[in-house]
């Protein structure tokens, strides 16, 4: 049987005004080789470019792998750790208080992915000099700024 690789994600978003132009970032590492992707948004959020994020890094992996996916974004975090996501896709995207979970289509989107791999989240400050976590930043402000 065939193990998984091990993938690490770097994953960061950003947004000028929110709602407003938004990037994101993410780097991809395996086996000592990286890829970088990046992407904007003339208008988003910060929490859908930090979904996005996420999601674009998983969708660029070609087959099932063991993922451990750094984000600054507690949001992110919190969502599947907490089951938080689970629990609004179970309750027709409700949340607790029974008001409407946002960016369900995000989270619908990553839940699925996050079936096909292994999955670990690990939370970072943002901003604290962790060098992944700049060069995704510097990514997605980098793709804001075409929507500016």
């Amino acid at each position: 049987m065939d193990k998984k690789p091990t993938v690490e994600m770097f994953t960061d978003g950003a947004c000028s005004g929110n709602p407003g132009p938004g990037g994101w970032g993410t780097v991809l590492r395996c086996k000592g080789v990286e890829k970088e992707l990046s992407g904007g948004e003339k208008e988003t959020t910060n929490n859908k470019m930090e979904l996005t994020a996420v999601i674009e890094g998983l969708k660029a992996l070609t087959k099932p792998c063991r993922v451990i996916i750094t984000t600054d974004s507690k949001y992110v975090c919190d969502g599947i750790t907490k089951g938080w996501a689970k629990s609004w896709k179970e309750n027709g995207w409700k949340k607790s208080d029974k008001k409407p979970a946002l960016n369900p289509e995000y989270w619908d989107e990553l839940l699925g992915l996050l079936e096909i791999h292994d999955a670990e989240f690990i939370w970072v400050k943002g901003h604290a000099g962790h060098p992944e976590n700049e060069r995704c930043d510097a990514l997605a402000v980098e793709q804001s700024k075409k929507f500016q």
